[in-house]
């Protein structure tokens, strides 16, 4: 059944296939192969940015990102809080309603169960202190049950303000 043939024709069979892949590689290097081999000079240089550093990027103050909110585009931000809260008076759902929330005094919402470290942090809901909260809401207040990661551009932070400031 297994003969010295049988071993011959498989030992031939995989050294040729060994073969017309070393010819292959060998061919494929001397086509693509530039044959300087880091000897001669490059053909193009890519300039590189220098390693002074950058010039500072001015911040802007609150009164100035809240002067570029735009309500129609906070709308769009809104889709990402409609999941847990409702803009009507008294529709709490995972969260509290947020209708007319701008200015309102935290923890207010009645048949709501606020946990106690958003009213640790501040007493109204000011533009700041929800830009601040929206941020981050588990560094803005430490314990705090909305799970949510927070808005990382401050525009949309800015223009959501803007349309929960339409409710009021």
């Amino acid at each position: 059944m297994f003969d010295t043939m049988t071993l011959t024709k498989a030992a031939t069979g995989f050294l040729g296939a060994w073969l017309i892949f070393l010819l292959g590689a060998w061919v494929s290097d001397s086509l693509y192969d530039i044959g300087h081999h880091g000897k001669g000079e490059q053909a193009y240089s890519i300039a590189v940015e220098s390693d002074a550093p950058a010039e500072p990027v001015e911040e802007l103050t609150m009164e100035e990102k809240f002067a570029q909110a735009d309500a129609g585009r906070g709308e769009r931000v809104w889709s990402k809080c409609r999941a847990c809260h409702q803009l009507e008076v008294g529709a709490n759902a995972t969260g509290p309603y947020l209708h007319g929330v701008v200015g309102r005094e935290i923890g207010a919402v009645d048949g709501f169960n606020y946990s106690g470290a958003l009213s640790e942090q501040a007493d109204v809901w000011s533009p700041e202190n929800l830009y601040a909260f929206l941020e981050d809401p588990q560094d803005w207040a430490p314990g705090t049950s909305m799970s949510y990661a927070g808005l990382d551009a401050w525009e949309d932070r800015v223009n959501l303000i803007a349309y929960l400031e339409t409710f009021n």
